[in-house]
């Protein structure tokens, strides 16, 4: 099955999804969770908004490998 996603550029006062700025007011980041069939996209206004949302949601926990120095 071959799945599609549309882009669309999102309103001038569309919010970050982490801190309430104005997206365009900064460097905006868009990010879509595709393997759960494309949902709505989050909107950052920046890297560090996108990076306190992964922390604070927890959404990198179990999804590394495990390394070990032996």
């Amino acid at each position: 099955m071959d799945m599609a996603t549309t882009v669309e550029t999102p309103d001038t006062d569309e919010p970050c999804a982490y801190c309430g700025s104005r997206i365009f007011d900064h460097d905006p980041i868009c990010v879509r969770d595709c393997t759960a069939d494309c949902g709505s996209p989050y909107y950052f206004c920046n890297y560090a908004c996108l990076s306190a949302y992964i922390d604070k949601n927890e959404l990198t926990y179990g999804a590394t490998c495990e390394w070990s120095p032996e």
